[in-house]
């Protein structure tokens, strides 16, 4: 088997979490949001935010949302074209908290990241192409 990419990762968010994230992950991250009218007219169980052309994350609203526990296993991770100091000017132009920076290792090598949350508390890990 040949994986060419993720093609998209579920996450749970709180059914009244849907504005705020949807705010952060469209106006502040600048990813497109699909099917919210679908989900909203009761046609699908979850809307998507759209990463790349192959790629998107499903978010499920849900009345007993249970928040991430925090523990750094518990995030999802984009690698990004360009500069983390773009992203970084961007975040706190929108007041969002830069939790911490670092130079992990990821699938695309090593490269500088920064760790920030989502409305729903899921940590975010944006992330350099890396040096391979």
């Amino acid at each position: 088997m040949n994986v060419h990419a993720i093609d998209h990762v579920n996450l749970k968010i709180p059914k009244n979490g849907i504005d705020a994230t949807t705010t952060f992950y469209h106006d502040v991250l600048e990813f497109d949001v699909e099917n919210r009218d679908r989900y909203e007219a009761g046609e699908k169980g979850f809307f998507s935010i759209r990463l790349t052309d192959e790629s998107v994350i499903h978010l499920r609203p849900v009345t007993d949302f249970k928040p991430p526990s925090g523990n750094s296993f518990d995030h999802v991770a984009f690698h990004i074209e360009g500069s983390i100091d773009d992203i970084k000017a961007r975040l706190t132009a929108h007041d969002i908290d830069i939790e911490r920076e670092s130079n992990p290792l990821g699938a695309t090598g090593t490269a500088p990241a920064i760790y920030v949350r989502d409305p729903s508390g899921y940590l975010l890990e944006i992330k350099e192409t890396g040096d391979n």
